[in-house]
């Protein structure tokens, strides 16, 4: 699906009660699945009521974090979600992200969030054969731009295809206690649920797969 199919954004009103936000954060474990790390979006309306989810898989150490990011909010088809809400732009162990990729798709503003205080990771990113095009990416992202919410916590933003004032704004919206706003904290909760779920039921969802493929090839 392709970004001009989702008709009528409809325009940033950060004091409207039906201002939906679409929050995704992840949750992985290499001991568990070495290979993935599980993406959960959240979409919530500004009185915190919450009406939709997606999930996606995303690659750790891979570079396919943007492409799935895009693939979550095109399949929700929702026109009516006004801001994403990422939990970071370097996720699954240096998968990075490129926020001006997926608003150009989406056609949506954009507010990534960190947490930390951080020294870089630029040195990192070019231990990958594809070091160069992380770091590419990592630093067109722009810089983080450090901000204090309304309980007096600090956090760093990058807002794409909306102002900083208006980002601010939408932050504090959905901030009740804590660093993380309430789409990115639930949708943290749910990914590491759904780890926790898969890790313990491994065997017994295989298991059911292959009984439902010996049924289906009967």
């Amino acid at each position: 699906m392709c970004a001009s199919k989702i008709k009528g954004r409809r325009r940033l009103v950060v004091s409207k009660k039906g201002l939906r936000v679409l929050g995704i954060a992840e949750s992985f474990n290499p001991s568990f699945f070495p290979k993935k790390s599980i993406l959960v979006g959240i979409v919530m309306r500004g009185d915190f009521l919450i009406d939709g989810f997606a999930f996606n898989f995303v690659t750790l150490k891979g570079m396919d974090a943007t492409d799935k990011i895009i693939e979550m909010v095109m399949g929700l088809n929702r026109p009516d979600i006004s801001v994403l809400m990422l939990s970071g732009t370097v996720i699954s162990l240096y998968n990075v992200i490129d926020l001006h990729k997926i608003h150009e798709e989406i056609k949506i503003p954009i507010v990534a969030l960190s947490y930390e205080e951080s020294e870089g990771i630029d040195k990192y990113l070019l231990e990958f054969s594809d070091g160069e095009k992380r770091l590419e990416i990592h630093r067109k992202n722009g810089p983080r731009i450090p901000i204090i919410l309304k309980n007096g916590l600090k956090i760093f933003i990058r807002p794409i295809g909306l102002n900083l004032d208006s980002a601010i704004q939408v932050v504090n919206r959905f901030v009740l206690h804590g660093r993380y706003p309430e789409p990115i904290r639930v949708a943290k909760s749910l990914a590491r649920s759904l780890l926790i779920f898969f890790s313990t039921h491994f065997e017994e969802i295989l298991n059911s797969l292959a009984q439902d493929s010996d049924n289906i090839m009967r």
